[in-house]
């Protein structure tokens, strides 16, 4: 059987698409980009010792305010497993407080305290600054498209059919 790559395809001899090469492979792509995008923040974060999962959580309820720990997982990206770990250390380190919620005991509410918020003020500025840099070398254009691409494969239902 012969092997040929035809726009990133790999083809075997009856030209049957079996995989794509990893340079076009999306899942590679998104990857490549996030380690190249996530680079000066993690160099920002190190200054302080937080974690990026830690940051995310932290920029997720300074946005909201107080906020329902599955509102956080979902907008962070964290696996709720994941998150109530994050938030137990986060809890020990006086960045943050949970209580149950006055309406559902089962639920809880996540709340920045001020040692939290402190760390948001700290990096402000620098995130900000790494992100115009970002903007202005990508293309404030492409940018938007890039960020509305995103958006819209993030609302695709990929479920198994």
């Amino acid at each position: 059987m012969s092997i040929k790559f035809a726009r990133g395809r790999l083809l075997m001899k009856d030209d049957t698409a079996r995989l794509t090469q990893t340079a076009r492979s999306l899942p590679i792509a998104l990857l490549r980009a996030r380690e190249t995008v996530m680079g000066p923040f993690r160099d920002m974060l190190s200054l302080s010792g937080i974690s990026e999962q830690k940051w995310r959580v932290l920029r997720v309820v300074s946005e909201s305010g107080p906020t329902e720990q599955t509102a956080i997982a979902s907008a962070a990206c964290l696996m709720l497993p994941s998150l109530t770990r994050i938030l137990t250390a986060m809890e020990k380190d006086g960045l943050l407080r949970r209580q149950p919620d006055t309406q559902d005991r089962r639920k809880s509410i996540v709340m920045l305290l001020p040692k939290g918020q402190a760390l948001i003020d700290d990096h402000a500025s620098r995130s900000a600054a790494i992100t115009a840099d970002l903007q202005h070398r990508f293309g404030p254009k492409k940018m938007e498209q890039l960020l509305d691409l995103l958006q819209e494969l993030h609302e695709l239902d990929l479920a198994p059919k």
